[in-house]
C-alpha cells in the first residue's frame, strides 16, 4: 500500500508541475507576434484564420472587442502599428491561446491558435467569429 501511495503522490506532483508550467510559461513575442501570411479564411484543428474586408476603423473595432474578452490581454503591438497580438487564457486550466489581428490596406486578417495540445475544440474559431462580428459597422 505504501508503494501505491508514493506513486500517487509522484503522479499528483507531476500533474501540478505541468499545470503550473502551462499557467506561468512566458510568451515569446517573436514567436507569436508575426505577420499573418494567409490569404484566405480557414479553420484547422488547433485554430482558425479569418480574412475580411476592412474599413479604416475595423482594426480599432476588433481591438476593442478583443480587449473586452474575458481573461485576454495584449501581448504585443497596437492599433497604431497595424498589428496586435493577444493572449486569452482558458478559465479553468489557464491554457493560453494567441490571437493576432492585423490590417493591411482594405483587409483585416485574424489568426487564432493554441499553444499547447492539438485540438482547441473550436474555441479559437468561435472567438474569431465574435471578433469578426464586432468588426461590422
Amino acid at each position: 500500500m505504501e508503494r501505491k501511495a508514493m506513486i500517487a503522490w509522484i503522479l499528483l506532483a507531476a500533474v501540478v508541475a505541468i499545470l503550473t508550467y502551462i499557467r506561468l510559461a512566458p510568451s515569446d513575442v517573436d514567436r507569436w507576434h508575426r505577420p499573418i501570411e494567409a490569404r484566405e479564411s480557414k479553420t484547422f484543428e488547433g485554430g482558425a484564420i479569418r480574412v475580411i474586408d476592412a474599413r479604416p476603423d475595423t482594426l480599432t473595432r476588433v481591438n476593442e472587442a478583443a480587449t473586452d474578452l474575458p481573461r485576454t490581454q495584449v501581448l504585443a503591438g497596437s492599433v497604431a502599428e497595424g498589428r496586435v497580438t493577444y493572449v486569452t487564457r482558458s478559465r479553468l486550466m489557464g491554457f493560453p491561446d494567441y490571437t493576432t489581428v492585423e490590417q493591411q490596406g482594405d483587409t483585416v486578417k485574424l489568426y487564432a491558435r493554441l499553444r499547447f495540445g492539438r485540438s482547441d475544440m473550436g474555441v479559437n474559431a468561435a472567438r474569431l467569429e465574435r471578433l469578426v462580428k464586432a468588426a461590422q459597422p
